[in-house]
């Protein structure tokens, strides 16, 4: 029963954009946007769907960096680490961050997928560097114990 609540969803997906091979990205954009990656068996349900190949679905989501074949956290936290940021010390945020979440270079998402790190060029805010984007949110102007503040609040609010 599961399984089908779960391909459910991607029906409706594909439904909108009328089974229209050509709309694969859009496609695929949605799904993600509904389970934050791309499970391996939705991508082949949805080459089958499409009558398409699923050497192209998995293609596709493999060569644009938007995409993502691994499961990621509630709650993705970007750290910048453009040049401005870089200058005033992002990686002792991104370590303060990577302890207070006991993560490794490895698996940057914690075990109960709460959070999901993820080092990127540039967020546009070089004002507020060093900087993180937690989902659609900035913080700015951080050092190790003002990051660890947000994820504490960020994790208290799950509490309530």
């Amino acid at each position: 029963m599961e399984k089908i609540r779960k391909f459910e969803r991607v029906c409706e997906i594909i439904n909108e954009y009328n089974y229209d091979a050509s709309k694969l990205i859009p496609i695929l954009s949605a799904v993600q946007d509904e389970y934050r990656y791309l499970p391996e068996e939705v991508m082949t349900f949805v080459a089958t769907s499409l009558n398409v190949a699923p050497a192209k679905v998995f293609g596709v989501a493999s060569f644009y960096s938007h995409y993502t074949l691994k499961p990621k956290g509630k709650y993705v936290v970007k750290i910048c680490d453009g040049t401005a940021c870089h200058v005033k010390k992002s990686m002792d945020v991104l370590d303060a961050i990577k302890e207070f979440l006991n993560l490794t270079d490895d698996d940057m998402t914690t075990n109960d997928m709460m959070f999901t790190v993820e080092t990127v060029s540039c967020l546009g805010t070089c004002g507020l560097a060093p900087a993180i984007m937690v989902n659609d949110k900035v913080y700015g102007l951080l050092d190790r114990e003002k990051v660890v503040k947000v994820l504490e609040n960020i994790k208290a609010g799950e509490e309530e």
